[in-house]
């Protein structure tokens, strides 16, 4: 068996592991989440404290049934026993997995109150806090990536390496955690749409970490699509449990973190696509409505326009995927012919 195949066949036992205990766990957490009642309350509220109609008649069948939120856990359980027994590393697994852990503790936080909360807080975190609570992570993963793993450049593909410093760094680094947190965040509106996006991203990340020699890195993406391989089994429709908060926030940091540990910072955008595109248009539509005094889209973000366009749910995310996987090749290909590997 040649090098290369022998760090492909690591890689994919260690996305088979995060697999087959995501699906063990599973029970063990749908067993406690129904018992302690974890259900997800509807969000009828825009970030502006503005009623939302049309997602709440959109999503009125949804909610008509309890289901349980916070299934992020099982994937946070998983990746990190993983990673830790088999494939923890400083150089390379340490920082990602700890970004995970961060933005799985903003998100947990969140969850909790929105599952036990009662009154007006029981949406969650108020925004501003939870922007500043996953500012905080990464700036400390930013000040780690700089000081103690010595990066101070960035690569522009098709130029070379660009010096930013120690300060540059960590204020980048800080940026695009809290950028991929968010919009894997808000990406998280329909059954098995975030967790199929976030399966492509990290599975073009793990490629272009494998290209460069970066083995760990890339076994650490792929224990990641083990967990979201056994998540989107259960999260198809109509879903069993929803990932919440603890999920996306985890799934968001981590991307971020392994986009900054495989230079491919500008690649991003590109291979994250869908995620730009999701947190572009309610951007858009927050600010038509505050400038404008009126909305561009039926409802936001994207998904939900779509929906309340008639498309139905799976439609949407099998597109959405379809998408998502010629990205993460375009993403690739750049990659490897911009000097990425």
């Amino acid at each position: 068996m040649g090098i290369i195949n022998e760090e492909v066949f690591y890689g994919l036992l260690l996305a088979l592991a995060g697999f087959l205990l995501s699906m063990i766990l599973t029970p063990f957490y749908t067993h406690f989440a129904y018992k302690y009642q974890f259900w997800k309350k509807q969000k009828t509220k825009t970030v502006d404290g503005k009623d939302l109609p049309v997602m709440t008649k959109l999503h009125a069948h949804k909610f008509s049934r309890k289901f349980p939120t916070m299934a992020g856990l099982i994937g946070i359980v998983s990746v990190t026993l993983v990673t830790w027994i088999f494939n923890l590393d400083r150089g390379q697994t340490w920082l990602p997995l700890v970004g995970f852990l961060g933005g799985s503790f903003v998100g947990v936080i969140d969850d909790s109150i929105n599952i036990f909360g009662s009154g007006r807080g029981a949406a969650g975190l108020r925004g501003p806090v939870k922007f500043f609570l996953i500012t905080v992570v990464g700036v400390a993963l930013g000040w780690f990536f700089a000081t103690k793993l010595g990066w101070t450049t960035i690569l522009v593909p098709f130029v070379g390496n660009l010096e930013v410093g120690i300060v540059g760094m960590i204020i980048i680094f800080a940026f695009i955690v809290v950028a991929t947190s968010n919009a894997v965040n808000i990406t998280d509106g329909l059954d098995g749409l975030a967790g199929g996006l976030a399966m492509f991203a990290y599975g073009a990340f793990g490629i272009i970490a494998l290209f460069q020699g970066n083995v760990l890195l890339f076994g650490f993406c792929m224990t990641v699509i083990g967990w979201l391989l056994s998540y989107v089994w259960f999260n198809v429709p109509p879903a069993r449990f929803m990932m919440g908060d603890t999920g996306s926030f985890a799934l968001g940091a981590g991307l971020g973190v392994v986009a900054m540990m495989t230079n491919s910072l500008l690649l991003l955008p590109i291979i994250g696509l869908p995620f730009v595109v999701e947190t572009g248009s309610s951007l858009i539509q927050l600010c038509a409505k505050k400038f404008l005094g009126h909305k561009i889209f039926i409802s936001a973000p994207l998904h939900h326009h779509l929906e309340a366009k008639g498309w139905g749910e799976a439609k949407i995310v099998m597109r959405f995927w379809i998408i998502a996987g010629v990205c993460a090749i375009l993403g690739i290909f750049l990659a490897a012919t911009g000097g990425a590997v």
